[in-house]
């Protein structure tokens, strides 16, 4: 493994790349609110179901973000962060970006032999340029975190740890089922798309993807593929 693959998966140098998206994320749903990306637990709980006041909101942010500095400074007495990783990254997410979609549309059609037509509500006409890219930098973000970080690593975990599955079953099974899940996620009512074959193939596909990006390249470069290839989707 090179320079730049060992600093990509560093745990440190992960986290000091995605700060700045969480910094956009949450606050640019003060501007998008009521929207809000539907894998944001806390800051639904904040502001839908608490109502806590601008001022209050930005006091939790805040918090965060210190508690973020704070890992990032005790984090760095045992690891290394180098930033001659950040262009390479961003590089390499834009490129899996760019040609994600071209590949899933082809192992649907030419392989599969499913359309990947996306049917299902078109709202994107009714919300701005900025609703769209915040709501792109909040999905890379939050649902890498709830389905890479956190469900394929513990279904992973779970399934060699608990089950006794090997290492390569249990993570066939941790991929495929956080793949699922995300794909399920993107169906639930009142918001979620109609359910349709070529709708939940493509993001089951998608969610692949991200899990192999993932596990191989590291959380960061998933979660930058994801937001710009959203941002590319949605803005673009």
């Amino acid at each position: 493994m090179g320079f730049f693959d060992a600093n990509r998966r560093n745990f440190l140098t992960n986290l000091v790349l995605v700060c700045p998206l969480f910094v956009i994320y949450q606050l640019g749903v003060l501007f998008t609110r009521p929207l809000l990306n539907g894998t944001d637990f806390v800051t639904i709980l904040l502001l839908h179901h608490l109502h806590l006041s601008t001022l209050a909101y930005l006091g939790f942010v805040l918090g965060v973000a210190a508690t973020l500095v704070l890992a990032v400074v005790l984090l760095g007495k045992k690891q290394t962060f180098d930033s001659r990783v950040v262009f390479p990254v961003l590089l390499e997410s834009t490129v899996y970006a760019l040609t994600m979609g071209s590949l899933i549309i082809f192992l649907m059609t030419e392989v599969m032999g499913i359309s990947p037509r996306l049917a299902g509500p078109a709202p994107l006409p009714e919300q701005s340029v900025l609703t769209r890219f915040v709501m792109s930098i909040g999905a890379g973000l939050y649902e890498e975190t709830v389905f890479r970080l956190g469900l394929l690593t513990l279904s992973v975990v779970i399934a060699e740890k608990l089950i006794g599955f090997r290492r390569w079953v249990a993570v066939l099974f941790g991929l495929a089922f956080s793949s699922l899940a995300f794909s399920a996620m993107h169906h639930i009512p009142p918001y979620g798309d109609p359910l349709s074959l070529g709708v939940f193939t493509f993001r089951t596909l998608a969610g692949i993807f991200f899990s192999l990006l993932f596990w191989y390249r590291g959380f960061a470069v998933a979660v930058y593929t994801h937001a710009l290839y959203d941002i590319y989707v949605l803005v673009v």
